[in-house]
């Protein structure tokens, strides 16, 4: 099983702190949920089957489309009829198993009536903005999938400018277990009743920083 927590605090002597040449080090999760990166490192740091990766901070093509995705969503929260379906959405969120931390961009509670108890309410959905490097890639389409959906996420969406697609990859027993939204697509899910989102307006906003360079690949509209 899995929790999803902010991390602890613990006596200043006896955090690890944690800085891009550790990169490779082994670490238990517990190690890893005391750790703590200097205030000015933007790096982010996951434990994967015990190993400590460290991948570079998100560029502004990612965290724009990122920041309107939350927009939108505390958007349906306060003014749609339903938005109370949404208890509450984090960006930056780590999932922690048995010998991994993972760090979901986003993560969404729904259902539940009340604030989430971060050690114990699993997100109905997890969120990744997928990057360009093919080791990430792997990671986001294969290895988070597998683990996100077995711990107990019911959505798990796939935000991919690079191939201008969305995909949505959905607990078993549900049929289809992946949907694609194409790039001017509009995304609806059960979970949040009346929440609409439309691809192409993140599309836009990474473009904006990072046309795409595959002629083929259209650009979002708007």
């Amino acid at each position: 099983m899995g929790t999803v927590h902010s991390k602890p605090k613990a006596p200043k002597a006896n955090r690890i702190r944690l800085r891009p040449s550790l990169n490779g080090t082994l670490m238990t999760v517990d190690e890893f949920k005391i750790a703590e990166p200097d205030d000015d490192d933007l790096s982010v740091y996951e434990l994967i089957h015990g190993v400590l990766v460290v991948s570079p901070p998100p560029g502004p093509s990612e965290r724009d489309p990122h920041g309107e995705l939350d927009f939108l969503l505390r958007m349906y929260r306060f003014t749609h009829p339903e938005g109370k379906a949404l208890d509450k959405t984090l960006s930056e969120q780590d999932i922690y198993f048995t010998n991994s931390g993972r760090r979901a961009d986003r993560v969404i509670w729904t259902g539940l009536g009340r604030v989430p108890d971060l050690r114990n309410d699993i997100p109905s959905i997890a969120v990744e903005f997928v990057s360009d490097r093919k080791r990430d890639r792997v990671r986001d389409y294969e290895e988070k999938r597998g683990e996100y959906l077995t711990v107990g996420v019911r959505e798990y969406w796939i935000i991919d400018r690079f191939q201008r697609k969305m995909t949505v990859f959905l607990a078993p027993p549900a049929d289809p277990a992946e949907v694609v939204i194409p790039a001017d697509g509009t995304y609806r899910t059960p979970l949040l009743p009346g929440f609409e989102l439309p691809l192409a307006q993140l599309l836009k906003l990474a473009d904006d920083w990072d046309p795409p360079k595959n002629p083929r690949m259209p650009r979002a509209k708007g």
